[in-house]
């Protein structure tokens, strides 16, 4: 670890642990509370900064796949913070981020066709980013959107990245033996702690409950109402 890229693995850190906190304090509280609000604003901070410093330290180590997890990542806490906004809001930026998932997208691809080892984490996040972009076109496009609707991008991008850091922090990445022999990782989920499993339960229990309240937003009608974005004051949550 040189000089240069110590304090912005600190930010890296830091921000990553102080998401996974306060992401599963969002998704375990009460939707639509005080808590559920503050601790949704936090956790779209805190990924920022999880994603801004990771991404500085990948390009430092030409890290290409980190790179675009760090842009990936920043790009679906914002979409997913701007699906509880406005319409003017959503237009303004969406499209600005739509750029960001497309080109995300195409260069995951472009490295993807290279080949190596790294070619299916290329591949899949190419998949991912194209999907996402095409949804930002549907929504752009669109002239209004259901309660539903939002609730359901809302849901999967803030649960995925959220799934994204709590796998990071919990198991790290198998092709890099280094992060996982030294560090605080390496520290606090030993061999003889991986070998129970309990590092893996954190990261299934976002999918678990990622799962859930997709279900209960697309397939009850729990939230099935039809206002429009426009008809919502600035700022104001979706209850």
């Amino acid at each position: 670890m040189t000089s240069m890229d110590s304090p912005l693995l600190l930010v890296h850190i830091c921000g990553g642990i102080l998401g996974v906190l306060s992401g599963f304090t969002a998704l375990l509280a009460r939707k639509g509370s005080t808590l559920h609000r503050r601790s949704g604003d936090l956790f779209v901070v805190s990924m920022l900064l999880m994603a801004a410093g990771g991404g500085a330290v990948a390009v430092i180590k030409a890290q290409r796949a980190n790179i675009l997890a760090a842009f990936f990542t920043a790009y679906l806490v914002t979409t997913a913070w701007l699906a509880t906004g406005r319409r003017s809001t959503r237009a303004v930026h969406g499209f600005v981020l739509l750029l960001i998932a497309l080109a995300v997208g195409v260069t995951a691809f472009l490295f993807g066709m290279q080949g190596g080892r790294e070619q299916p984490l290329f591949f899949g996040f190419s998949a991912i980013a194209l999907l996402s972009a095409s949804g930002d076109i549907r929504v752009l496009a669109s002239r209004s959107t259901t309660r539903a609707q939002r609730l359901v991008r809302h849901l999967w991008r803030m649960c995925f990245a959220l799934f994204v850091a709590t796998g990071s922090f919990f198991l790290g990445m198998a092709s890099d033996p280094v992060l996982r022999r030294s560090g605080l990782r390496a520290r606090l989920f030993t061999p003889e702690v991986r070998q129970t499993h309990l590092p893996e339960l954190p990261v299934l229990a976002v999918v678990v409950l990622m799962i859930f309240w997709l279900i209960r937003v697309r397939f009850t009608s729990a939230y099935r109402t039809t206002a429009r974005l426009e008809t919502r004051p600035e700022g104001a949550p979706i209850r």
